[in-house]
């Protein structure tokens, strides 16, 4: 999803449009505008990548993230499976035979 080239037109974009706001107004507003542009791009370009990924800040709040959260479907959290007899639980303990080796399962 990360177009190098299209991240390296708006950085002179935004470089060439500073320039020209320094140029234009007096010191203290031209720098002062120079900054605000340089703050705002980063975060204008990361909330328009991870829209596209539908991550952070999407629309549809399931599906991309931080360890996929929301592709299990509203289950909400962890689940663990229990390495002695195979049974998916919540919690430290399996309910089923009691055993507390068990792995994530996301």
């Amino acid at each position: 999803m990360f177009n190098y080239k299209t991240y390296l037109l708006f950085l002179g974009a935004s470089l060439a449009i500073s320039i020209g706001l320094q140029m234009v107004l007096p010191f203290p507003y031209g720098l002062g505008a120079a900054l605000a542009i340089f703050i705002v791009f980063p975060l204008f370009l990361r909330k328009r990548y991870m829209s596209r990924m539908r991550g952070y800040g999407g629309d549809s709040g399931t599906g991309g993230g931080f360890f996929g959260m929301g592709s299990q479907g509203g289950s909400g959290g962890v689940r663990y499976v229990c390495l002695v007899c195979n049974n998916k639980h919540k919690g430290g303990t399996c309910p089923r035979c009691g055993s507390k080796t068990q792995r994530a399962d996301f």
